[in-house]
């Protein structure tokens, strides 16, 4: 893949990205990040994909201004953890603090710090909820992992592994537990049958507003950029 800009006020990162099965140009803009990208075949020039995206610069801008806007994490950058707003700050020690209103980072460059740090307290929190609802199910997982899906919030595969997004850490608690009970029922009902639906209210509860939550504010949070 390839990384060029659409030029404008402000430019427009452009992913170009080849396939062999693509017999024509294609333009996807993501619904969660924003994130455009121009699918072409493997023999077509990149100047030919440059001059699909300028043609339809106007169409891409106006998708793009419905997107929250992209936000850096570093010093004075405001960023929910367990949904709370805290300010970033700098850390007077060598470790993170996080407290009511602030997370304090030590070190000049706080993203990479900060994502390692959000990614192992959403693996605490992740697993904690799960290990509780695996035990009310009277089922185990086989695995847990994390990654930072745009797709899906979290998934459980045929033998057992759960999969959740670390960036769920963001959201509210009972947000990221109700995740943690859809994927855990997983374990009993591999489908979305009104089964299914039983065993999450019979692991979680009323589930509808934490489900409504995540459609209404999820895509906000792939806004937070850690200096990937």
């Amino acid at each position: 893949m390839a990384t060029h800009h659409l030029p404008g006020d402000p430019p427009v990162p452009l992913i170009l990205r080849r396939s062999a099965r693509a017999r024509r140009i294609s333009l996807r803009i993501s619904s969660l990040d924003g994130r455009v990208t121009l699918t072409l075949p493997k023999s077509l020039p990149e100047r030919a994909a440059l001059a699909f995206a300028e043609e339809k610069a106007d169409w891409i801008r106006s998708h793009l201004e419905k997107h929250p806007e992209t936000v850096e994490a570093g010093f004075g950058t405001v960023l929910p953890v367990d949904g709370q707003n805290r300010v970033v700050e700098r850390a007077p020690g060598r470790r993170i603090q996080l407290d009511a209103g602030r997370i304090a980072v030590p070190g000049d460059n706080p993203g990479r710090v900060l994502q390692r740090y959000l990614k192992e307290l959403a693996r605490n929190r992740l697993a904690e909820a799960s290990d509780f609802y695996a035990a009310r199910l009277g089922k185990s997982y086989s695995r847990l992992t994390l990654r930072d899906t745009r797709s899906r919030w979290g998934s459980c595969t045929a033998d057992g592994g759960l999969m959740y997004s670390w960036r769920l850490i963001l959201a509210p608690p009972a947000v990221l537990r109700y995740v943690a009970a859809h994927e855990v029922a997983h374990l009993q009902e591999m489908n979305h049958s009104a089964a299914f639906w039983a065993v999450v209210e019979r692991l979680y509860g009323q589930y509808e507003a934490p489900r409504a939550w995540l459609r209404e504010n999820g895509a906000g949070l792939h806004r937070y950029r850690f200096g990937e």
